[in-house]
């Protein structure tokens, strides 16, 4: 068994529930392992934090459905517990490319809490804000346990409870759902994390984070009825279902010699789904991760670089500042070595970045624009057709990812890499990316973040191309 924390609706405190519950959990010696709904790579940033072992996405958009049975199976064996957080509220989805038969006519739930709750066979516990409810509560808690009969809901959490008469109105009015109350969390002013443009700050740039999550921890231990929460997340008898999935049946044969790839990974880029990582180390990469930040130049005897997301405008001027790196990086890529850029780090490798101030810092300058940090969000899945060949996917490919940035390049694309679709409702939203574009660079750089894990071939490919070059 394992339990999924759900939301009512997103901002309820499913992260703050989460890691409470995680930080208890691991503060007792156990072995826990986590995993996030969604395409998130912050949250799962935390969630790593407390457990010390790697938060895995569950996203059938990114990936299929059978490998997210694949995923949660696999990293679960031999764990004492298991959680997973959920994504917005629990049944905020998109509509699928097709009809499938595990949504109901009318509902469009894909990729929801509640899709995978279904497709994991798993309990979940709903939390609830109830920081504006007394009797209205019962509303609440009877909607979403009635509205997919398919969905079980093991219990609730009771979120920013104010006084004990508040937390006693609460009880009276759930009494008659018989929906056991699993925990309270009465309003916390100094358990708080950070956020800014991109939600929650990362956990490397949280220098108090070791004593906030011992608070969370002291929290857990007396919010919980851990002697109903205990036997829903303990790891005991899942099935096997989904044992081999995407990644068992698509895994490649590795590489006949070993490749060193340069990961850029600091506070400016932190943005990587583990499972590619993983991947790469699977096909027969050795990664070696630097900073762009703080090193002079790159690791020796690389063959290929990976930059990752994250917040190239929140420290752009200590890039621009490292000259050696940018030179010794545009270097590399002018001489054709094999180059990922995903989202932040196609902004590094741009002309230019400039910042929500307006300050404009030069950066490594191998693509022919400038990224402009503005007060527009691009966030969503995106449906991306290849019009030309890249370091991972040939003209004409179909691939699957998401965005989430607050910048816009301001030279217009030529030839671009990517002709791009809203998920849902297949509206054209427009071109972008470098791929064979720009001539004798070995380069795959957009917007788009992808993750490969029911498309091993797509590293796979980077591999080989960093071994031929």
């Amino acid at each position: 068994m394992a339990l999924i924390i759900a939301g009512e609706r997103s901002g309820v405190g499913k992260t703050t529930v989460t890691l409470t519950l995680l930080a208890s959990l691991c503060r007792r010696s156990h072995k826990v392992q986590s995993f996030k709904v969604g395409p998130d790579y912050i949250d799962p940033m935390f969630h790593q934090h407390v457990t010390e072992r790697a938060c895995r996405n569950l996203d059938p958009i990114l990936t299929s459905e059978t490998y997210v049975q694949h995923c949660f199976t696999c990293h679960s064996q031999g764990m004492d517990y298991v959680l997973i957080e959920g994504v917005m509220g629990l049944f905020d989805g998109v509509t699928p490319p097709q009809p499938l038969p595990l949504l109901r006519d009318g509902v469009n739930d894909y990729a929801s809490t509640a899709h995978i709750a279904r497709l994991l066979n798993l309990p979940l516990v709903l939390v609830i804000d109830c920081s504006r409810l007394s009797g209205s509560v019962a509303a609440i808690a009877h909607g979403y346990s009635s509205f997919d009969p398919r969905i079980k809901i093991a219990g609730l959490v009771l979120n920013r409870v104010g006084s004990d008469r508040h937390l006693q109105l609460l009880k009276d009015s759930l009494t008659p759902l018989q929906l056991p109350i699993l925990g309270v969390l009465r309003r916390q002013d100094n358990i708080t994390i950070p956020d800014r443009h991109l939600g929650l700050v990362p956990t490397v740039e949280l220098p108090e984070l070791n004593a906030l999550i011992e608070r969370f921890a002291d929290l857990g231990d007396i919010c919980f009825d851990w002697e109903k929460l205990l036997p829903l997340l303990r790891m005991e008898g899942y099935g096997d279902k989904g044992d081999k999935g995407d990644k068992g049946d698509k895994l490649l044969a590795c590489l006949s010699s070993t490749v060193k790839i340069a990961v850029a990974r600091d506070r400016a880029f932190n943005f990587y789904y583990q499972d590619n990582l993983d991947l790469l180390q699977q096909l027969g990469a050795e990664l070696v991760f630097w900073s762009p930040l703080e090193a002079p130049e790159l690791p020796e005897g690389v063959e290929g670089m990976y930059f990752g997301g994250g917040f190239p405008e929140v420290f752009a001027q200590q890039l621009a500042e490292n000259t050696d790196a940018k030179a010794a990086v545009q270097t590399a890529i002018m001489a054709g070595m094999p180059t990922i850029a995903e989202c932040g780090g196609l902004m590094y490798l741009c002309e230019q970045v400039i910042d929500f101030a307006g300050k404009s810092w030069s950066m490594v300058g191998v693509l022919p624009t400038t990224a402009v940090m503005s007060g527009r969000l691009s966030l969503g899945y995106r449906r991306a057709v290849t019009l030309q060949d890249s370091l991972l996917v040939n003209a004409g490919t179909t691939v699957y990812g998401h965005e989430f940035h607050r910048s816009y390049l301001m030279s217009n694309f030529e030839q671009p890499l990517f002709q791009t679709y809203r998920f849902d409702n297949e509206e054209f939203i427009g071109c972008e990316g470098w791929g064979s574009n720009l001539p004798h660079l070995n380069l795959h750089a957009s917007y788009i973040h992808m993750h490969w894990g029911a498309s091993p071939e797509i590293p796979q490919r980077f591999l080989r191309r960093c071994l031929s070059e």
